[in-house]
């Protein structure tokens, strides 16, 4: 028998996402959000999801954009850190060291470092409680040569993502081939 854990926000895997925005004097900001994914096929779309409190949540509803930026194991480190500090008190791209580019598609950067990013326009806002859901368009993903493989498309060992553990706060590696899908369950066993 399973035992009762309660109403948690208890997601496996839970992606680790670096949210780009521009604040009113158009300073880049960057956060850590792990509420999110993808949301819809056509058009394609993400959802990420904010408190009111933070100051991306403002940065999204000024400029009605944002990016997804995907960090790989390699850079825990600065994804961290966006999550741990505020846009209001320090320039984290400074901070770390990164670059912000200004996107061609829409009002918001992207981490020049971090190998894949989603180019967003808000299309949908949706107050839920503590959070607020923002659904983007995705216009473009941009990713850096050396995640793809033979056929153009993102290997994920190569890009290596990691998830956050909502259960012991921890990080984890995202990247061992389990089996093909849409293939592997096709036939009764």
């Amino acid at each position: 028998m399973k035992q009762s854990l309660g109403a948690k926000t208890l997601v496996f895997p839970t992606p680790v996402l670096i949210v780009g925005t521009y604040d009113g004097a158009g300073k880049p900001n960057i956060a850590a959000v792990a509420w999110g994914g993808i949301c819809c096929s056509k058009p394609p779309a993400v959802a990420i999801s904010l408190r009111a409190a933070t100051y991306s949540h403002g940065c999204i509803v000024a400029n009605q954009a944002f990016t997804v930026n995907i960090p790989s194991v390699s850079q825990v480190h600065e994804a961290d850190y966006v999550g741990i500090y505020s846009g209001r008190s320090e320039n984290k791209f400074e901070a770390l060291g990164l670059t912000p580019v200004r996107s061609e598609l829409v009002h918001a950067p992207y981490i020049q470092e971090f190998p894949l990013v989603l180019e967003c326009k808000l299309i949908h806002t949706i107050e839920i409680g503590l959070h607020t859901q923002f659904i983007g368009e995705i216009l473009d993903v941009k990713a850096e040569p050396a995640i793809l493989d033979a056929e153009g498309r993102v290997s994920v060992k190569k890009l290596r993502p990691f998830s956050f553990s909502p259960s012991d706060h921890g990080y984890y590696e995202v990247s061992e081939f389990v089996a093909k899908g849409f293939s592997v369950g096709a036939k009764k066993q």
